[in-house]
């Protein structure tokens, strides 16, 4: 063997050492990435599993976002104070009463520092593998905003994405992970769009809690019994009242409306046995 032979070979040894030495870090470091998702998932598993007890009241965080990066959406954020969802509060209050909840406050909702970072996008196509990938980037996205966060971590993180309070603008879907117990809505940045913000804000929020929508995703209008206030009413229509979780009035069985504000929502008798408000109900048609 020549003098190049061997310094090819101890050159090639070198090369084997150092991949071998960069894959064990690799695996060090994917096995750390594993610990630190496993310990966070199971710690947010027993927060979801604690928060339907209603033993206290559930602290939520509402991060603002300027959606549209306008300046009537900044004004609007601008604006925002500790008491700007109390009337959310108040509706949730009220509605636990009738099921025997004796709790002052269900939820207590405060006002975080506006957000700056983009939100991990939420997918259009809607499919499983999408939807998987999504609530992990968005689980950690939260773990790591507590993490840096100097106020203590609440039981729910809700983003609120104001947009231009334009007529004739569409929002995007507003969405919520019980894993986790995040949610993301879509609203308005003006005063007119209060009530509807309001609406969609409490929906979002029993999401996080197991809440199902009760309403037909083709038509938007709510199914019976489960998705009307009183749906042993005769006459049936028109509803004077809509369903948290179905989000419209019924007005005729091809027809629904929006309501004006929670003055006009109730919780109905299924929703309020998903979030462990109720015992039991038997849905009948």
């Amino acid at each position: 063997m020549t003098g190049n032979q061997g310094l090819a070979i101890l050159i090639l040894e070198n090369q084997i050492s150092i991949q071998a030495g960069h894959l064990v870090f690799k695996r060090f470091r994917i096995a750390i990435l594993l610990y630190i998702l496993l310990f966070v998932a199971l710690g947010q598993f027993l927060a979801s599993q604690r928060a339907t007890d209603w033993d206290d009241s559930l602290w939520v965080d509402v991060y603002p976002v300027n959606g549209s990066g306008s300046q009537q959406a900044q004004t609007f954020i601008d604006s925002l104070r500790s008491d700007s969802f109390a009337s959310v509060e108040r509706f949730f209050e009220a509605q636990s009463s009738i099921y025997g909840i004796d709790l002052e406050r269900p939820f207590r909702i405060r006002v975080a520092a506006q957000l700056d970072t983009d939100l991990p996008r939420v997918p259009d196509d809607g499919g499983f593998l999408s939807s998987i990938t999504w609530s992990l980037k968005m689980r950690w996205f939260v773990t790591r905003l507590h993490w840096a966060s100097d106020t203590p971590t609440p039981d729910i993180t809700l983003f609120a994405i104001y947009h231009d309070g334009e007529s004739g603008v569409t929002l995007d879907r507003s969405t919520a992970l019980r894993k986790g117990m995040i949610a993301v809505a879509n609203l308005f940045g003006s005063r007119s769009s209060r009530g509807s913000n309001q609406m969609i804000m409490a929906h979002e929020l029993l999401h996080t809690l197991g809440a199902t929508d009760k309403y037909d995703l083709a038509t938007s209008l709510p199914y019976h019994p489960i998705g009307f206030a009183h749906p042993d009413r005769e006459p049936l229509y028109p509803q004077t009242h809509a369903e948290l979780m179905a989000g419209r009035i019924p007005i005729r069985a091809d027809r629904a409306s929006v309501p004006a504000s929670l003055d006009k929502v109730v919780i109905g008798a299924a929703t309020a046995l998903e979030i462990g408000w109720q015992a039991d109900f038997q849905a009948t048609d």
